[in-house]
């Protein structure tokens, strides 16, 4: 491709840029919101401006007196015509809520921002004029090879009509005529006509009012002179390009944009030329949506059946009797109507909220005393009543006094046996209570070791209980070790190191045998 040595706007130039445009156009596409109001401006517009309003067969429309009366006819006017007055009540009943587009609530194309106002549609018609520059290459090939090649000037006017048709919003087809008269560039500045006729695909992104495109396509560009100029010739052409368009309301549309040509050349060997082009435009669009109009009222707004001077709720769905939907005054899914507690929120199986009267925690349906609240002593917490842990039981409550073990060791001395016995006695005689063995060291040796030890020492209690006939499950242990001295700095003497090492039985769990 041979490409001219100089001209006023280098194709280089121009091409880069259309080169640019090309590249920003799908980042637009992709930034554009999906859901963007000018994508949707058609859908609103093209539902019908005034829509039949059908009453529901139980609002006794079709029994209003016909004569004198007013009422809404299907095309959504006041008829005063007895003879129409059963057909147009019959008419004025509603199936259903109405359709997008036409509630008088509906957004209009005026409330959208400039910006989205005048987007592209679909099915859109323009018709245009355009003018500007166009700059041919200096070794063009415009001429009659038997009056020669001439230079032209390479800066010319060119004006000429278009038509596009745009089936989708994105795409479109278009066609164009027009002339761009030149001169030769003598002395005597002869004049010469080239013309062009040429169609093209328009790709554009349809969100805005301000619209950006690309198109490409190709046609023909020819010269009109005498022969003794340039003759007349007639040369193949591809083009293409981008621009923008400004629709300013809904008829007008300006429109900028430039191009690159290339022209086939005839010579020794064959090769192309290539031209330059900045075009302004105006165009008339046609045909868009007409104007939204407000929807004649409709008698039933929710759709649910109830006119709306029958209903409650005219908004809200609802039911029998007052069109409203079933109550749940207290929120806990359960509507006043089956709701033995409507205002107070609660659950199954009537409604109402757990109660605990004498607030134990513990709810009445559990509690065996409504109205006592139960003595939190780990024994017997489990039934909601006042009680006293029994004597037998605070025995073996607390620490074991009587307990004891060989030195250092997790062995059992005989003397402890007796106790013991007494403990296993205890257990067997209260069923439903637990422990938890609990074994203390003094502060001699390091607290790992003494831990272990504990630990082991009341593992050694347990396996004796067990074996003596206690559940294995009603018992657990623990090793406190050092950790927890009966009092402060009681390890300081031998007396205070005594007392520490000890075995406690505590209460874990206290509930009604079977229960």
């Amino acid at each position: 491709m041979t490409f001219p040595a100089r001209t006023p706007l280098g194709s280089t130039g121009l091409t880069g840029l259309l080169t640019c445009l090309a590249m920003a156009l799908p980042g637009l596409a992709l930034a554009a919101p999906l859901d963007s109001e000018g994508a949707n401006t058609e859908a609103k517009e093209a539902a019908p401006a005034e829509e039949e309003a059908v009453a529901p067969a139980d609002s006794g429309a079709a029994d209003e007196p016909a004569s004198g009366a007013a009422s809404l006819s299907a095309g959504g006017s006041l008829s005063t015509d007895g003879s129409d007055a059963s057909s147009s009540a019959a008419s004025s009943s509603a199936d259903g809520p109405p359709s997008k587009g036409v509630d008088s609530h509906e957004m209009k194309r005026t409330d959208l921002s400039w910006l989205k106002r005048w987007a592209p549609e679909r099915n859109m018609l323009e018709v245009g004029i355009y003018g500007g520059l166009f700059f041919p290459a200096s070794n063009h090939d415009f001429y009659n090879p038997e009056s020669g090649y001439k230079p032209l000037w390479q800066l010319n006017g060119t004006a000429g009509l278009r038509l596009a048709f745009f089936p989708e919003r994105y795409i479109g087809v278009e066609v164009e005529g027009g002339v761009m008269p030149s001169r030769i560039r003598y002395s005597t500045n002869d004049f010469a006509l080239l013309w062009t006729g040429r169609g093209h695909l328009v790709a554009q992104l349809p969100f805005w009012s301000v619209t950006p495109f690309l198109l490409v396509g190709g046609g023909a560009i020819g010269v009109k002179s005498p022969p003794i100029l340039l003759g007349s010739d007639v040369d193949p052409a591809m083009h293409w390009g981008g621009g923008v368009k400004i629709y300013v309301n809904r008829w007008i549309a300006l429109r900028l944009e430039g191009r690159h040509i290339v022209s086939a050349k005839a010579a020794t060997q064959k090769s192309f030329t290539s031209h330059a082009e900045l075009l302004a435009g105006l165009s008339i669009t046609l045909p868009r949506a007409k104007p939204l109009k407000d929807a004649p009222p409709n008698p039933d707004r929710d759709g649910d059946g109830f006119l709306n001077e029958r209903d409650d709720c005219p908004d809200t769905p609802g039911v029998s009797p007052d069109g409203c939907p079933p109550r749940d005054s207290d929120k806990d899914g359960w509507v006043d109507s089956e709701d033995a507690c409507p205002y107070e929120a609660g659950v199954e199986p009537d409604g109402c909220p757990i109660r605990d009267s004498d607030g134990d925690g513990i709810p009445d349906d559990r509690d065996n005393c409504i109205h006592e609240p139960e003595t939190d002593n780990n024994y017997q917490d489990e039934d909601g009543c006042p009680d006293e842990v029994p004597e037998a039981i605070r025995e073996f409550s607390g620490v074991i006094e009587g307990i004891e073990f060989e030195y250092d060791s997790a062995k059992i001395r005989d003397v402890s046996k007796p106790i013991l016995d007494r403990a296993i006695k205890v257990l067997e005689e209260y069923p439903d209570i637990r422990i938890e063995i609990v074994g203390h060291t003094d502060n001699q040796g390091s607290p790992e070791y003494n831990e272990r030890l504990s630990k082991d020492r009341a593992e050694s209690v347990k396996t004796y209980l067990v074996e003596g006939g206690v559940d294995a499950s009603r018992l657990e242990t623990r090793g406190a070790g050092q950790s927890e001295p009966l009092t402060p700095n009681s390890n300081d003497t031998e007396e205070g190191r005594a007392k520490n090492r000890r075995t406690e039985f505590k209460l874990l769990k206290a509930k009604r045998a079977g229960s």
